[in-house]
Parts: structure tokens; sequence; C-alpha cells
């Protein structure tokens, strides 16, 4: 990040993150899912120029934020899915348990300003424990080994292969139902094989997890909704 550009939106002052990338060409404004908006300037922009641009698309701007989904903070009483599969958070501070799951509940015990973060803590290794499963399942499947595994809280890309075999997710996929986390990670796992998008590719793709089709319609349709839990106003 290079700073912010602070522009009246709906009524309220909405701070919009300055990135700078080598590879931009121009300026653009986009909304991101996590981090709210941002404007992206090519190396030689400067911070005015990023504001001028930002304060010329102020109507587009205030239009996507008020289309934008509500966030759900992880507190009690919230409902959170699990592999796709709905759970209220209970709190329970004297059972000493850590954070467990049962009959669609999704138990946190201690302190009540830790539930969020002890929520976000479990699930991150929930889905740790899955997408690693998985991976290397997949990937002996075909012959290969990845050559490092990692989940972490990816913005732009719900998973990806780099040309030394690293294979990187993001931890939201435990969210999504197991049909999906299962294709996106088959989809890094076949790009061990082809490190393309060509027709080979997609064989061992669906030579992993079968049709992709369902699983791509899903994310499309409600993988921006996934970047909602845990939360705040942008």
């Amino acid at each position: 990040m290079t700073g912010e550009v602070v522009v009246e939106c709906g009524g309220r002052a909405v701070s919009v993150a300055v990135r700078r990338s080598a590879r931009a060409r121009r300026m653009s404004l986009r909304i991101d899912p996590r981090l709210g908006p941002v404007v992206v300037l090519p190396p030689r922009a400067s911070l005015a120029e990023a504001g001028r641009f930002v304060h010329a698309h102020q109507g587009w701007l205030a239009e996507r934020l008020a289309r934008l989904p509500e966030p759900i903070p992880l507190a009690p009483g919230a409902v959170v899915p699990i592999l796709g599969i709905d759970h209220e958070i209970r709190h329970v501070p004297a059972a000493r348990r850590g954070v467990w799951t049962d009959q669609g509940g999704l138990y946190v015990s201690g302190r009540a300003e830790h539930v969020p973060r002890r929520v976000v803590e479990h699930l991150k290794a929930e889905a740790k424990r899955r997408i690693y499963a998985h991976a290397f399942a997949l990937a002996a499947r075909i012959g290969r080994t990845p050559c490092r595994v990692t989940v972490r809280d990816t913005r732009s890309r719900w998973g990806s292969c780099s040309s030394r075999g690293d294979l990187s997710f993001s931890w939201r996929l435990v969210l999504a139902p197991e049909s999906v986390l299962a294709y996106v990670v088959a989809h890094e796992v076949a790009h061990l094989a082809e490190l393309n998008h060509s027709a080979a590719f997609w064989r061992v793709v669906a030579g992993l997890a079968g049709d992709p089709r369902p699983a791509k319609a899903w994310l499309a349709r409600h993988g921006a909704g996934l970047h909602r839990y845990g939360g705040g106003p942008p």
C-alpha cells in the first residue's frame, strides 16, 4: 500500500486504499471483498493523480458500495457455514474445551472478547487439515508432489500454483461445500502436471474431481460472499 484517498459516498467519508503495481498500465478502481475500495496505480502515477481518478469515479464507487452485502462478525449468535453447512456460534465460557462443533453448533469456550479470533483460528486449522490431505492425496494420483502447500487469507484467487510447484489456497474455502473445496484443490494440483489451461489440463482436473462446472458455477455465484465472514465495514 502507498496511502489512501478519502472521498464522500452516500453521505459518508470512504477511505480508498492506494496500491502501486509494476504491472499496471493505467489506473483502475475496484472493490476488494475484504479490504474495501482499492485504486491501483501504474509505477509513475502520483497520489494526487489517484485522488483525481477516484473523485472522477465517485458515482461508480457509491453505487458499488451500496450493493455490497453486509459483513458478518464472527460473534455469538452468528451463523457461519463449515463445508457449506450452517453452524451457529455459541459461547460457552466455562467449558474449557477450546472450539468444537456439534449438531449444527460451533462452540467456543473462554472469554467473550476472544470468540471472533478463536473462531477464525479454528476455521483456518480445519481448512489446512482438509486442504493438505486433499492436495497430497490428489498429487500422488498423478505422480506429483507439491513443493509446498500454504493456506492464507488470499483476496483475489482461491488457489494458485507456482512454476516450482508451490500450492497456495484461501482458508475461506472451508466455508464452501466440500465439493467446491475439492475442485479448487484439484485445479491447482492439476497445474503440477500442466501449468496452463489447455485441454490436457482440464482432462487432469476431470480425472481428479469430475465435472468442474458445478463447482465453478457455485464460486461465481457465492464466492464473493465468503469474504463477508469476519469482516467489518469498508
